[in-house]
């Protein structure tokens, strides 16, 4: 069994050293009148050439664009769609994150390619495979909006209008040469008799993802309950969160993996180095359950809830207790 190692999503945009600063000192500069657009959107091109860099250097063999334009996780998609525009401030689940809720005056239609630009960017900033990043449309149909009659209190209708748009940015990613595209569906764990939901949207997701692989990730909940229902989605890749649930380990010792698990065993919320003996321990009673060659090793969520420089240390720590794993005989 081989270990890959991979970053969530997320990466900090803005450090401490000189030249982590440089994204910050842009906008204020933009919000004085100093600087324009295009300045920002080559500092963030610069940015996401950076925290590539610094994924590699650590260790990390399939890494993401940090999600360095993304305005936040929930928005950034769906309001750049037709008829939905950016609203209010919403806390995201049980962090002190921020994000800014869809506006849905009228069924969403896909516009123009919005993440495959950014992906090609990062395949060609990159000597390691690029995985893509896509809020799923479940969470992002949960975590609108709604002021269309047609569509409120309709949450199916919503998600499948969302999947059809979110489709054409995954066709978009894959030709831009993504390896894998992750779907962010942690809204499911909140509602999990709408599991069926998001598995007619994935479908749909699925029809256009080429040759990349498409991975299901959740987090900032209980995926224990769900586990055996993850194994029927129409995707290559489970993504779990371990720092919710006590039961996830024993579900997947019951039922196994016929799909790639992203085991989420890093802490992505908190600057603590995570224990050895418990990640450890966790492998040795997970891996022996898949039936693929490998599966990945990855932070419980994105990294964005941490300062750059313990992100940095994060992804070295998963790289030095793979090393270790493996020279101990792990699977």
């Amino acid at each position: 069994m081989r270990l890959v190692l991979t970053n969530n999503g997320s990466y900090p945009r803005i450090g401490d050293r000189p030249q982590e600063l440089k994204l910050r000192r842009t906008i204020n500069r933009l919000e004085k009148g100093r600087a324009t657009q295009k300045e920002l959107r080559d500092t963030e091109s610069w940015v996401i050439a950076e925290v590539i860099r610094e994924q590699i250097a650590a260790g990390i063999e399939l890494v993401t664009d940090g999600q360095i334009r993304w305005y936040d996780p929930v928005s950034h998609v769906a309001g750049s769609l037709k008829n939905v525009r950016v609203g209010g401030l919403l806390r995201f689940f049980d962090t002190n994150f921020l994000v800014r809720q869809p506006v849905v005056d009228g069924p969403p239609e896909w516009q123009k390619p919005l993440l495959a630009p950014d992906v090609k960017h990062a395949v060609a900033s990159s000597t390691r495979f690029v995985k893509g990043m896509l809020t799923g449309p479940y969470t992002a149909a949960c975590m609108s909006i709604v002021n269309d009659d047609g569509l409120k209190g309709d949450i199916p209708r919503l998600t499948m209008l969302y999947a059809e748009a979110f489709a054409n940015e995954v066709e978009g990613m894959a030709t831009a040469g993504a390896k894998v595209i992750q779907i962010d569906e942690p809204m499911v764990l909140q509602h999990p008799k709408d599991v069926g939901l998001v598995r007619e949207a994935l479908k749909l997701l699925a029809e256009r993802k080429g040759r990349a692989k498409l991975s299901l990730t959740t987090y900032f909940g209980d995926a224990a309950k769900l586990y055996g229902d993850f194994q029927d989605m129409p995707v290559d890749i489970i993504g779990l969160d371990f720092t919710y649930s006590e039961d996830l380990v024993s579900n997947i010792e019951l039922v196994g993996s016929s799909k790639i698990l992203a085991l989420g065993l890093i802490d992505g919320r908190n600057t603590r180095a995570d224990k050895q003996e418990t990640v450890f321990r966790v492998l040795d009673r997970v891996l022996p359950r898949v039936s693929v060659d490998h599966c990945y090793l990855t932070p419980s969520c994105g990294l964005e809830h941490l300062p750059r420089d313990r992100a940095r240390r994060k992804l070295e720590q998963m790289t030095t207790l793979r090393f270790r794993y493996m020279q101990a005989g792990g699977r």
